[in-house]
This record gives structure tokens, C-alpha cells and sequence, in this order.
């Protein structure tokens, strides 16, 4: 019997309309929905079910939008009697994942992670940082570009997501610098994120040192279920641990491909990405084509996911 992992996306994966469908049809769903809405003081649900794109791009709205999804279908999954192995998140998706554990309640990590969202978006002014996914390099290639790129200003790599994908962060001159350099090397494609700030960058030194004020007064208890972390590529067992990875989190890059080779070689053969989006879907068959992936977003991926789930 393999080993199930559920793995929570980050930012990037909202569209309008997420988490409609399974609210109106669940009353596990329904009530994260007014548990986030209850704890912003604002309706995180009406931005989710009817905001419009522009809207739900802001930082400090999508973080939130998308912990909720996550979390709201995760409870379903659990009503349902699925339950992990191991969890893990991409960024922002690794608080999902501490809540899917018990390692934090939901309602602290809603009201963290719009913070988080907020320090982000203020600790670099708008159109100073960038960042964009290079395709079709090494991770060690990239890593070499950003270096002849940065000039004395900051670029390096934010997302180590597959062998074939790798995200960078900085100054957006550096950035674009480094895309033009990639392309030259032979990358397949370069693509200029939708993003609003440079995360995983040393720029985000300014929202690290604010986030970690509202960590440490944050309580967190130990994860019933490993947990493997971003910054670290490996598990956690304590609540400390956690929120020392979560601190240094927002300036270090996410080592993604590390983190899904871990689970892999601790047995697990079926991923189920739990949120909006099919992103961590795509870089799984980037990384590793014989593990079976599943999603859970809406009524058809859902019951897809559970008949399978019911077969391992």
C-alpha cells in the first residue's frame, strides 16, 4: 500500500468563483467560510464566489482566498474519512497544511496569512520587484544567471519547483536581466509573473521581520501528521520548528522538487492537490511521472479524487 500526501497550493492558483460549487453543497465548506469571514472582520467568501480577478490578485486578498478554499476542502476530504500520510504546501499553502495537521487553527492562520499578504505588498513599492518562471533550464543554470544578472541589485532563485522550472524574485531590472540571459542559455520559455511583489527574495527581508512579531505571539501545537517544510525540504515534528519555518520562509526560496522527492522516497505514491488550480498537479508530472495525482477544487475533481483514494 503507498502512502498518500495532500499538498496545498500557493499564490497564483485563485481564479473568481473558487470554492462556489462545494459551499453550496457542503456545510463543512460553509462553515470555514464564516469562520474566515467571522475572523477578517470582511466577506473573504463573497471576494472567493463573486470578486473580480483583479480583486482577488491583490496579495493580501489571495492569501487568504485561497487558505480558505484549501482548508474548506480539506474538511470535506476528512468528513469523507481521507486522511494523509503527510502534508506539505507550496509558500503560502504550507499554512494550509499546518492547519490540515493541527498544528494551527484556522482561524489565526487566516488572520496570519493577510497579514503576511499585506507585509509583502508593502515592504517593496509597486513595479520595483519582479519575478518570472524560466522553463527548460537546470536549477544550477538559473541560479548562475541571476548571479551575472543582479549587478549589485537582488536576484536569485525563489521557487525551485521541478528539474525543468525554476521561479526567480528581485529588482525587476535584475530580473529582466536574467530572463534575457536564460533566454540566450537555451530556456524554452520565460514568463513574467502576474505578482505584485518579489517574494521569496532577500526584498522581503522588511515583511519577514514584521510577520515574525505576529508568529511568535501565534500558538502553535504539534503536527499530528508530518509535515515537510519549504525552506528546509524536510519534516517537521513541533509546533517550534513550524513557526521558525514559517518566519524564515518569506526571504528564502521554496525548494518544492526537494519536499516531493522527500515524500517520495518515504513511500508516497499518491499526491492530492487540495485547492484552487492545478498547479502543483503540472510540476508533479515535471518531476516524477509515476506517482498518481489527484485534485480536489471542485464537485467532479472531488468525488474523482475520493473513488480513487477509496481503491489505495
Amino acid at each position: 500500500m503507498g502512502k498518500i500526501a495532500f499538498v496545498f497550493p500557493g499564490q497564483a492558483s485563485q481564479y473568481p468563483g473558487m470554492g462556489k460549487e462545494l459551499a453550496e453543497k457542503y456545510s463543512a465548506v460553509q462553515e470555514v467560510f464564516a469562520e474566515a469571514d467571522r475572523a477578517l472582520g470582511f466577506s473573504i467568501s463573497q471576494i472567493c464566489f463573486a470578486g473580480s480577478e483583479e480583486e482577488l490578485k491583490q496579495t493580501a486578498n489571495t492569501q487568504p482566498a485561497i487558505l480558505t478554499c484549501s482548508v474548506a476542502f480539506y474538511r470535506i476530504l476528512a468528513e469523507k474519512g481521507s486522511k494523509p500520510d503527510f502534508v506539505a504546501g507550496h509558500s503560502l499553502g504550507e499554512y494550509s497544511a499546518l492547519v490540515a495537521a493541527g498544528a494551527l487553527q484556522f482561524s489565526d492562520a487566516v488572520k496570519l496569512v493577510r497579514q503576511r499578504g499585506t507585509y509583502m505588498q508593502e515592504a517593496v513599492p509597486a513595479g520595483a520587484g519582479a519575478m518570472a518562471a524560466i522553463l527548460g533550464l537546470s536549477p544550477a543554470v538559473v541560479a548562475d544567471a541571476c548571479k551575472r544578472a543582479a549587478e549589485g541589485e537582488v536576484c536569485s532563485p525563489a521557487n525551485l519547483n521541478s528539474p525543468d522550472q525554476t521561479v526567480i524574485s528581485g529588482s525587476a531590472a535584475a530580473v529582466k536581466r536574467a530572463v534575457e540571459i536564460a533566454s540566450q542559455q537555451g530556456a524554452k520559455r520565460t514568463v513574467i509573473l502576474p505578482v505584485s511583489a518579489p517574494f521569496h527574495s532577500a526584498l522581503m527581508m522588511p515583511a519577514q521581520e514584521r510577520l515574525e512579531k505576529d508568529l511568535r505571539r501565534t500558538t502553535f501545537a504539534n503536527p499530528q501528521v508530518p509535515l515537510v517544510c519549504n525552506v528546509d525540504a524536510d519534516t517537521i515534528e513541533t509546533g517550534e520548528q513550524a513557526r521558525e519555518a514559517l518566519i524564515r520562509q518569506v526571504s528564502l526560496p521554496v525548494r518544492w522538487e526537494e519536499s516531493v522527492r522527500l515524500l517520495i522516497e518515504e513511500g508516497v505514491t499518491t499526491f492530492v492537490e487540495v485547492g484552487p488550480g492545478r498547479a502543483l498537479t503540472g510540476i508533479l508530472r515535471q518531476i516524477e511521472r509515476s506517482v498518481q495525482a489527484l485534485n480536489v477544487e471542485d464537485e467532479k475533481s472531488l468525488n474523482a479524487a475520493l473513488e480513487k483514494l477509496a481503491q489505495n
